[in-house]
């Protein structure tokens, strides 16, 4: 979604599920941890603003971006969360490395998504400068974190609708 044509903090509050028998890992990024600090505190936050414990919020570091898949993968397969919230950040630089580290790292987590049938949320930012991280980790666009932790609580909802059945 396009961060000028929505807050990424604002939320329908008749929309979001209630959070309190859900289990969130987060696995953040300390690789610009000025902004991945300010995505997992909005992260936090939300999770527990509807309703999650702070018994069921796992929270790992890895050193960057690129080792957020294993960093997922390891919390998958060592706990037993219902969703996890991936986070990070990574700032255009004069190399493809951006492209490298962007490209790997979505795609890592779109394979964790499939093979664990769990939500693996992507709450990383890809900005071409340091000014719009910030915009986007508690600035004027909202936090990212806010938005992930959203949609991890929604996502855990939706795959617990089929199995009411």
């Amino acid at each position: 979604m396009a961060t000028q044509l929505k807050n990424l903090s604002d939320f329908e509050m008749n929309t979001i599920s209630d959070a309190s028998a859900m289990k969130f890992g987060i696995v953040v990024a300390e690789w610009n941890k000025e902004i991945t600090e300010s995505l997992l505190k909005g992260a936090y936050q939300t999770l527990l603003k509807f309703g999650a414990l702070e018994d069921n919020i796992i929270r790992k570091y890895v050193p960057g971006t690129f080792e957020l898949v294993l960093g997922a993968q390891l919390i998958a397969e060592n706990t037993d969360v219902d969703a996890i919230i991936v986070l990070g950040c990574v700032i255009q630089g004069e190399t493809p490395h951006f492209d490298y580290i962007c490209q790997g790292a979505t795609q890592g987590i779109i394979e964790l998504n499939i093979k664990y049938n769990k939500p693996f949320i992507f709450g990383v930012l890809t900005t071409n400068t340091l000014q719009q991280a910030k915009d986007r980790s508690g600035g004027k666009h909202g936090n990212k974190g806010d938005e992930a932790a959203f949609s991890a609580i929604q996502m855990v909802a939706f795959k617990k609708s089929f199995t009411k059945r």
